[in-house]
């Protein structure tokens, strides 16, 4: 099985690799929609990570109370600075959150179907990764999307 410290590892580097993408492009850049059917902006897509993250690891993992407007998160938009250190301060907690961890234990509650998670019931372990399944599809999707509005611009 996979050690806490390589999922940390491999879960930063997505979510790291996120911020970096969207500090990279700066404001202007980073609240534009690439030429993609049906894209969202990189702002978007890391503030959609940010809240799958605190909604999957920081509620359903470790029991803390948290509030998701999903869809609110595809329409984000904002200055880059602020989200950039939203997300250090997620990645911290996911640390946190995945430090106290027992995977085998049962959900702290229970998804919304809304959400679009897996469509079986999961364990701890399971929702973690989750967030690292997002983390990752989403890192490779905003490498496009950054190279498409570089394109563009």
């Amino acid at each position: 099985m996979i050690s806490t410290d390589d999922y940390l590892y491999f879960a930063g580097r997505a979510l790291g690799g996120m911020a970096g993408i969207v500090a990279e492009l700066g404001d202007d850049l980073a609240n534009t929609r690439p030429p993609l059917p049906g894209a969202n902006t990189p702002y978007a897509l890391l503030t959609h990570c940010l809240g799958v993250v605190e909604f999957w690891s920081g509620s359903l993992v470790a029991g803390r109370s948290v509030i998701r407007d999903r869809d609110a998160e595809f329409v984000a938009a904002g200055p880059v600075a602020a989200l950039i250190t939203e997300a250090s301060a997620v990645q911290k907690r996911l640390e946190s959150d995945v430090r106290g961890a027992e995977p085998q234990a049962a959900l702290r509650g229970r998804p919304p179907e809304s959400f679009q998670g897996p469509d079986r019931e999961l364990n701890r372990g399971g929702a973690l990764m989750h967030v690292y399944e997002e983390l990752a599809q989403h890192h490779g999707q905003m490498e496009i999307m950054r190279d498409a509005i570089r394109a563009m611009a």
